[in-house]
């Protein structure tokens, strides 16, 4: 019987008769291939993650790319993360290139409604932002990690607000509240939950630390290098796991009392390999790697009334092919005006693999190019190994198999010849003032500091700027106003009383606004009482908005300067970012 609804499902499905499904797709950060407990891993226990394997598909080897921003734009774009202009992880090079469509583009333009919920990383500045990508509605930050995990500074449509409770917690809230307003107006939706954990710093709620925080690494299963373990780090993100699965649960149970399981394909992977040495089922390299370790994720796509439960795919797949994929399940038109590198995976989906052709997948990151086929995988040194026999990459056969090595790395000659270049130079401004928004958020991860002034970490992407002692000293951003006009400047800071009346002033193609800093705000760096285990990323602090005045800004680009013309104490202040609002 329950063939028999499938196959008619299917027949419905082909015939484009069917209503259009809904779509959830879950991404975690820096979470491992082996950090389910369905990947065989008895530390920690993942069971409505491991649901979605039994009651949809599961992918046996599904590929992303070595760190975040990369694996998000090829998800976005079904397209190499070169190609769309994402080359780094901050800086600007996390942005993908505005002439790119994104899959939020297709089904917004299919009538869907689309949310965001979580780490962007794909652009903060407005078209970059996930409001200009596709997205109705967005939730999170788009940083590429962020400081604090409780009650922390986030944004809702491009407005700064105060997060509750725990992120992860907090955005599935979000992303359920918008899955049951689209229900009630009877319309699809695509939501996009792209969580930040188990990404460092690593915080987690009690909840889930207390199962884990006395536990001895001797008698579980280990890394094959276990002398490098980090016991706490290890054991925070087993907690952060189980966190994840408990929120995952959570909304697949909101789909239940929403009535729209069945209507509802729900998509799950990571983003790169594991943040640490875990187990992680004996595998080559780990987060930033091209090897097998760093690249592997698992893919679990459940649909219940177009999806088979218990499907199992082992053919090679790719990040890069879910957008293809998403599309033709839902019967979407891809009208990316760009050749996709990705391809639907529907076929295998419904167990058409004899008429799959067998493919080639590169993994890039840093000038270190790998390639993947079915059985073979060339690392990045031009060693080969077979994987089927040595999933551990310990044995290169590369003088066995010479014909296969050269096959290979022609594909990693074609990839270099042909797609590598199409980066570029990067020349792109950060953009503000866009016609698109009235708002605009400059941060200090965007800014390049001069003299003595310093950031609080060497990691930019959730740092503020300090140190800023002298008058001569200065913060820059590179921009390009989209709309001239008049703006409101608001400036974050913090400071001292005893550092109080530095005299700031704000320039922009001759344009000029100063203010003066009257009222002292010292607040406490937050952080240290939550970590679980120690950080490598910058503590934040609770900055202050502060009004500095109105501003005409001319439309072009140049320098965004700030200056301290007046510095009565040690410090001008601390830094955290402009808020500006054209009115």
């Amino acid at each position: 019987m329950i063939r028999c609804v499938f196959v008619f499902s299917f027949f419905l499905l082909s015939a484009g008769l069917w209503a259009k499904p809904n779509v959830v797709v879950f991404l975690t950060d820096d979470q491992g291939w082996g950090d389910l407990s369905m990947s065989g891993n008895t530390n920690l226990s993942t069971p409505h993650l491991d649901s979605l394997a039994k009651d949809g598909a599961s992918f046996d080897r599904f590929y992303v790319c070595p760190v975040c921003s990369p694996t998000r734009a090829e998800f976005l774009t079904g397209r190499h993360h070169v190609r769309s202009g994402v080359y780094s992880t901050s800086a600007g090079g996390e942005r993908m290139d505005l002439d790119e469509t994104t899959i939020a583009d297709l089904f917004k333009e299919a009538g869907y409604s689309t949310g965001a919920f979580g780490k962007w990383h794909n652009g903060m500045q407005f078209p970059y932002h996930p409001l200009g990508r596709g997205f109705d509605y967005f939730y999170g930050f788009c940083s590429g990690h962020w400081g604090h995990y409780f009650d922390p500074l986030l944004e809702r449509n491009g407005k700064p607000v105060r997060g509750k409770g725990f992120c992860v917690d907090d955005f599935t809230t979000e992303a359920m509240g918008f899955i049951e307003r689209s229900v009630q107006k009877d319309k699809p939706f695509f939501a996009y939950v792209p969580y930040n954990t188990p990404h460092s710093p690593m915080q987690v709620p009690d909840r889930w630390w207390n199962k884990f925080k006395d536990l001895k690494l001797e008698g579980m299963m280990r890394n094959r290098k276990p002398e490098k373990e980090d016991r706490l780090h290890l054991l925070a993100a087993l907690a952060m796991c189980e966190n994840i699965d408990w929120n995952v649960g959570r909304l697949l149970e909101k789909l239940e009392q929403l009535k729209v399981v069945d209507d509802t394909i729900v998509v799950f992977f990571h983003d790169n390999g594991p943040n640490g040495t875990r187990w992680n089922g004996d595998m080559e390299g780990r987060k930033g790697s091209t090897e097998e370790g760093g690249t592997r994720s698992p893919l679990l796509i459940r649909w219940p009334k177009g999806i088979k439960a218990g499907t199992q795919v082992s053919e090679i797949a790719s990040v890069r092919d879910l957008l293809p994929t998403l599309t033709d399940l839902a019967g979407l038109a891809t009208k990316s005006p760009k050749p996709l590198d990705g391809t639907s995976l529907k076929p295998l989906l419904y167990g058409k693999s004899k008429a799959w052709k067998p493919r080639t997948l590169i993994s890039s990151w840093k000038g270190r190019v790998g390639a993947r086929n079915q059985r073979f995988r060339l690392g990045y040194k031009g060693r080969l190994f077979d994987m089927l026999n040595d999933p551990g990459q310990r044995v290169d056969v590369s003088k066995k198999f010479p014909a296969v090595v050269q096959e290979l790395k022609n594909s990693v000659e074609d990839f270099k010849k042909e797609v590598l270049p199409e980066l570029g130079k990067d020349e792109r401004p950060f953009v503000i003032g866009h016609p698109g928004v009235t708002w605009t958020q400059v941060p200090a991860r965007d800014g390049t500091a001069h003299g003595g002034i310093k950031r609080s970490n060497k990691f930019p992407n959730c740092s503020y700027f300090t140190n800023w002692t002298k008058t001569e000293d200065y913060l820059s951003w590179d921009v390009e106003v989209g709309k001239a006009g008049t703006y409101e400047v608001e400036l974050w800071y913090s400071c001292p009383e005893k550092d109080v009346g530095s005299v700031l002033e704000l320039s922009f193609l001759g344009e000029l606004l100063k203010a003066k800093v009257r009222d002292p705000h010292d607040p406490q760096l937050r952080g240290m009482k939550e970590d679980r285990s120690p950080r490598n990323e910058s503590y934040v602090k609770d900055f202050k908005p502060m009004k500095m005045g109105k501003m005409k800004f001319p439309a072009g680009k140049g320098e965004l300067k700030l200056r301290a013309n007046k510095i009565p104490g040690n410090q001008a202040l601390e830094f955290r970012l402009f808020m500006l609002r054209r009115i």
